[in-house]
């Protein structure tokens, strides 16, 4: 699985570190830094409400071209 930088990048765009994102979503630190590293396939759910927080589209974190070719 490839690193997701999308996710990455849209969270340093909002300043937010991972501890931040992850309480804004219900999940630990850790899961959210090995969702950046590529270590960690989030479920739908998960998925959604990072979008949520990030004011981001799935096809803009998740399901773009390069991250599926990568996976």
């Amino acid at each position: 699985m490839g690193k997701n930088l999308a996710l990455k990048s849209a969270r340093a765009a909002k300043d937010l570190s991972q501890q931040a994102l992850a309480d804004a979503v219900g999940v630990a630190r850790q899961t959210v830094n090995m969702i950046e590293k590529g270590e960690y396939n989030p479920s739908i759910r998960l998925c959604v409400a990072l979008c949520r927080a990030l004011g981001k589209t799935l096809d803009d974190l998740f399901w773009n071209e390069n991250y599926w070719e990568e996976n």
